[in-house]
């Protein structure tokens, strides 16, 4: 049932005089589309209500962690558990070491891991690891891939073939990211100039190998085949920054799919997020034993964290990887996702709208252009105007997608051949507004 009132405008008023643009997090503020938030009130396998009581289609899942969808029964009922034994401990539980024997267990590449609470800890982790393993201090990192905020990581490229970064954010001094080099993703040029240049000094290539922060950019198999080539030749760690694509595109994760491509192809670090933990505050990074046995308290690299492996973050994710675990689980989601992706460019084909779109396993994306873009370059040259357009159309008719063109999209295993139909069926009405 629906108020007379905006909900959803009374409540971002009220954010705005105590929390910095009313947000905790910069997209949900929808600075980037215009118009109001959506202040969630709940949410139930594909849907959530908003402050307002309206229900809409979730294409985003907590920006991808909730691939079971929302509420499922499982996990709830392993979270309501867990809760009963306690909330946090400081202490190792027996859960942490279940859980990290199912990511080891699911991702050939890794021995050992590392639980932590978020993606960006994650991140900022594995380069310190790499750092201290390799004893060099550069890193390689591309425009538009996004692994977490921590200073070193928040650059963009310079003007030249292979130039060092600037920060792009205050507060980020430039020799703190004097060793990060940027590069352009998919241009195997600049790669190898990179290396040529500095390979001898660097510790660790960063890479989100389908990248879901300029949208769904995929890496391509002669590019990826180059990282790893290059990687290996001067002596520096290939990070797979799979904190959106774990778990999410396959039940190998995107390095699955690359090894799929490239025979004997695997990262020699990893970074996890989201659909470990089900929707809870968990990550992880992990690698082989020789490295991984360089953390403390084993080795000199430092890393610590009070509500690491937390026991009700855990349950929550033990209980989703096992659901993901059941047969034929990927390829009804997989399938669902390309009918959806299908519908949208059927959609935007029938009103003339140039349209070109991507997916791989639950998550997708899609661009209003004529051919899917290789990099952030590209990306930026969408139409951002028609996009907020488009969004706002389909929100109006109670289909939320990301608030920003930016964003990649994500399918639940809750979502049903109606709902896609009712996303293609308003995906119909807006385009003929174009």
């Amino acid at each position: 049932m629906t108020t007379s009132i905006d909900r959803n405008q009374q409540l971002f008023d009220r954010a705005k005089t105590l929390i910095p643009g009313g947000v905790n997090s910069p997209v949900r503020a929808f600075k980037a589309v215009g118009g109001t938030p959506r202040f969630v009130q709940r949410a139930q396998g594909a849907y959530f209500w908003d402050a307002n009581g309206k229900q809409h289609i979730d294409y985003i899942g907590s920006w991808g962690p909730m691939i079971l969808g929302h509420g499922h029964p499982a996990v709830v009922e392993a979270v309501q558990k867990a809760l009963l034994d306690g909330f946090s401990f400081g202490a190792p539980t027996e859960r942490e070491v279940e859980l990290a024997e199912e990511i080891v267990k699911l991702v050939p590449s890794l021995d050992m891991v590392r639980l932590v609470s978020s993606g960006t800890e994650a991140g900022m982790s594995a380069i310190r690891l790499a750092r201290g393993a390799t004893g060099r201090k550069k890193i390689i990192k591309f425009e538009g891939c996004y692994h977490g905020h921590a200073d070193a990581l928040l650059v963009k490229a310079g003007s030249g073939l292979a130039t060092f970064g600037n920060p792009t954010s205050a507060g980020v001094p430039p020799e703190v990211v004097q060793h990060t080099l940027v590069l352009e993703y998919n241009n195997i040029e600049q790669l190898e100039a990179a290396f040529a240049e500095h390979g001898a000094d660097v510790a660790t290539l960063m890479i989100e190998p389908i990248a879901g922060n300029m949208n769904f950019v995929r890496a391509s198999v002669p590019f990826m085949t180059r990282c790893r080539e290059l990687c290996t030749q001067h002596g520096a760690l290939l990070a797979f920054d799979e904190v959106m694509t774990g778990f999410r595109v396959g039940l190998g994760s995107a390095q699955g799919v690359y090894a799929s491509l490239i025979p004997g192809f695997e990262p020699d670090m990893t970074v996890m997020g989201k659909v470990i933990g089900g929707g809870m505050p968990l990550a992880a990074f992990g690698a082989k034993r020789a490295v991984m046995e360089q953390l403390a308290p084993m080795g000199a690299v430092y890393q610590a964290g009070t509500l690491s492996g937390n026991p009700v973050a855990t349950a929550c994710g033990l209980a989703t990887l096992k659901e993901i675990q059941k047969p034929g689980f990927f390829e009804a989601l997989s399938a669902r996702t390309q009918s959806l992706t299908a519908g949208l460019q059927g959609a935007a084909d029938a009103a003339g709208v140039p349209f070109a779109t991507d997916s791989q396993g639950g998550m997708f994306g899609f661009f209003l252009m004529d051919t899917l873009p290789q990099n952030y370059a590209t990306v930026m040259t969408t139409d951002g105007p028609r996009f907020n357009r488009f969004f706002h159309g389909m929100l109006d008719r109670g289909v939320y997608f990301a608030p920003a063109l930016y964003e990649a999209g994500f399918v639940s295993a809750a979502h049903t051949a109606a709902d896609v139909q009712a996303t293609v069926d308003a995906a119909v009405e807006v385009f003929k507004t174009f």
